[in-house]
């Protein structure tokens, strides 16, 4: 924020007294004039950014993913929504990222949420320099209502600085004949472990970063689906209405078809507990990722071409 908002005077920041946690007390100490704790009214947050963005201003409105997807929601979609005011919403602590704080804490259920939204972006980052340019990306589309959802824990090192990324097309970081992963957020690294795993059987696993969940890449997914036969999706997020919603509603559109496996919270909450432990006992681990994968290559189906002269 202070990188590429520092200079811009139209960018303005709002926290709901938890700038501590998401660092949005960085941009505070160097932009004061633009920086705004409102303390613990997450609703009016959102209310007050679109005032801002009314009048031509590029509010980052900041806090834990799973307030900003419930306490600021009607807010969300009355302005940024229905208004078309370009909120940019910063979600932190996504997933079961804010782990010892309990269900209360975690967000598994704000992709689905924010994705339903007529008008919203949805992006969920997956390491440093992609964060960054979604940051960048915000303040470059003033107009844009965007959910940008973030993490607490420190991420693998995906991409060189200044890596090019585009809104609307995954990034494919390994190519596969027999599979595909579709992952976001802390799980593309791990289906790049899953990958490893699979090589070593003989499996090719291709893999993608899906940063953009809305717009989502509906043509790479289709090829992927006709090239592979076999697609998995990965996710720190519930398997119902988030990235494996997506990729499967894409499918849909697109006529492909292809056995498809979900890797995700299974339609609950999770305990408190340490992140790492909390991951793996929810299934969200590479090994998890490539059993999944193992199980949809047991399911590809077979689609025989069609006779061009019928």
């Amino acid at each position: 924020m202070v990188k590429y908002g520092k200079d811009n005077p139209s960018v303005v920041v709002l926290d709901a007294d938890v700038s501590a946690s998401t660092k949005t007390s960085i941009f505070g100490a160097a932009c004061p004039d633009r920086f705004f704790n409102v303390g613990i009214a997450e609703a009016n947050m959102a209310a007050m950014a679109a005032g801002f963005a009314s009048v031509g201003k590029i509010p980052f409105v900041n806090t834990f993913a799973v307030f900003l997807s419930s306490l600021g929601l009607l807010a969300a979609r009355t302005f940024g929504s229905y208004s078309k005011l370009g909120i940019k919403f910063a979600g932190a602590y996504g997933g079961l990222s804010d782990s010892f704080d309990g269900p209360s804490h975690h967000s598994v259920e704000d992709l689905t949420i924010m994705r339903s939204l007529p008008n919203f972006k949805v992006f969920v980052a997956s390491d440093a320099a992609n964060a960054e340019w979604m940051v960048k990306h915000a303040i470059e589309k003033p107009r844009d209502p965007m959910y940008i959802r973030l993490s607490r824990d420190v991420f693998p090192d995906l991409y060189r600085e200044g890596e090019l990324f585009e809104e609307g097309k995954g990034m494919v970081l390994r190519e596969g004949k027999d599979v595909a992963i579709i992952a976001c957020g802390i799980m593309v690294s791990k289906a790049l472990e899953a990958s490893d795993m699979l090589s070593k059987e003989g499996i090719e696993a291709a893999v993608v970063d899906m940063f953009c969940i809305k717009p989502i890449d509906s043509a790479l997914i289709a090829g992927l689906a006709r090239h592979t036969g076999a697609l998995v999706t990965a996710e720190e997020h519930s398997i119902i209405g988030g990235l494996g919603g997506a990729v499967a509603e894409a499918l849909c559109r697109e006529g492909a078809h292809a056995a498809v496996g979900f890797v995700g919270l299974n339609d609950t909450h999770a305990e408190c507990g340490p992140y790492g432990p909390l991951m793996e006992k929810y299934g969200l681990s590479a090994a998890a990722i490539a059993e999944k994968a193992r199980e949809a290559l047991l399911r590809k189906i077979f689609i025989p071409p069609v006779n061009a002269d019928r």
